[in-house]
């Protein structure tokens, strides 16, 4: 949490007094600024954010609402109903039509309201904008390594443009990660041997809490990070001043031809492999009936365990390739497979 006045500030001032005679001269303002000393909940700071937040109000309003009433009647039906002698026998109760209607009827159309709006939500805040930039992300005990596609690397930092989708993509290279920005209210399992991914939009200009939020091992609380928003012309700038990596897909085009996987995959598709022009995004017919849609975790796994992406039309003489890329290797390799272009492949089928 991003506080604007520091701690140390904070309590000198309340030991000097300032703090209570600000209280005393302006009342309610003084609230103000003591509860703005003291936030109770991250800064709002992506487009998603104040959605969830409104859906996290409107839960815990029901949950106290019906906490109130049912603990209400409960006591109120203690002290009216209450045996008064041993005499007393209780009248016989035949039921009440309206009132059973009422009490499914209610909480049935509150669960689908809650049901509708939170499934809206996620599905929003899991399926990125076609125009959103990548950036590549590998947790490791304990630390965040991530890399633009422009090719800038970052460790337990990520700078990012205001106003602009931003979509990650991550793994792990050891144990079970979390990734977490309070103020954009994202958060993500990390996990070893399979990508997963999530995309925000920062709305504010700031610098934000990174998190991880599984258990990772004996540094787990120092695995702590901060996201940069920054204005578009000052992302510009910043992403200027980092030109000395190369972009990811060159990167990856240099390893894809260091290891000869250009003898195979040719882009006209004459060699013993698929051509990978085109491919990403898009069904692959396998010999085995499955159509897979060319995904991260499908080249990841044609990779590591080729026998199990059987191309039709292609004998099986892949190699695996475990044990001989590095996590970041892989993700430069993907991201050249995706740089390829969405045309279809000269030899389309």
């Amino acid at each position: 949490m991003i506080f604007d006045v520091s701690i140390d500030a904070t309590i000198n001032a309340a030991v000097n007094g300032t703090m209570t005679t600000n209280l005393a001269q302006h009342g309610w303002a003084g609230l103000q600024t003591l509860a703005a000393m003291f936030p109770l909940q991250p800064p709002v700071a992506s487009s998603i954010a104040g959605d969830i937040d409104r859906l996290y109000y409107l839960l815990t309003v029901i949950t106290l609402f019906f906490t109130a009433l049912i603990f209400s009647i409960i006591f109120y039906f203690m002290v009216k109903y209450r045996r008064r002698s041993n005499d007393d026998r209780p009248p016989d109760i035949h039921g009440s039509l309206v009132l059973e209607l009422a009490w499914t009827i209610i909480p049935s159309l509150i669960c689908v309201v809650i049901f509708v709006w939170s499934s809206s939500l996620y599905i929003r805040a899991y399926h990125p904008p076609a125009n959103a930039a990548e950036v590549f992300v590998i947790g490791k005990q304990w630390m965040w390594h991530l890399q633009h596609t422009e090719g800038p690397r970052e460790i337990n930092a990520l700078h990012v443009p205001v106003g602009v989708p931003v979509k990650l993509t991550m793994t792990s290279q050891d144990v079970i990660h979390g990734f977490y920005v309070p103020a954009f209210r994202v958060k993500k399992d990390v996990l070893p041997g399979r990508y997963t991914s999530f995309w925000f939009e920062a709305t504010e200009a700031g610098t934000y809490h990174l998190f991880c939020t599984e258990f990772c091992g004996t540094s787990h609380t120092e695995m702590i990070g901060w996201v940069y928003a920054m204005p578009p012309r000052e992302y510009a700038e910043w992403l200027a001043n980092n030109e000395n990596d190369e972009p990811m897909a060159q990167q990856g085009e240099r390893i894809f031809n260091h290891y000869t996987c250009n003898y195979c995959h040719v882009p006209d598709g004459s060699g013993r492999g698929p051509s990978l022009v085109g491919i990403f995004g898009k069904p692959e017919k396998l010999s085995n009936g499955q159509s897979p849609v060319v995904d991260e975790d499908l080249i990841r796994r044609a990779l590591m365990e080729p026998n199990s992406v059987p191309v039709e039309g292609f004998a099986p003489i892949m190699p695996t390739f475990k044990g001989q890329f590095t996590e970041e290797q892989i993700l430069q390799l993907i991201a050249y497979v995706k740089s390829l272009g969405s045309q279809e492949r000269a030899n389309a089928k």
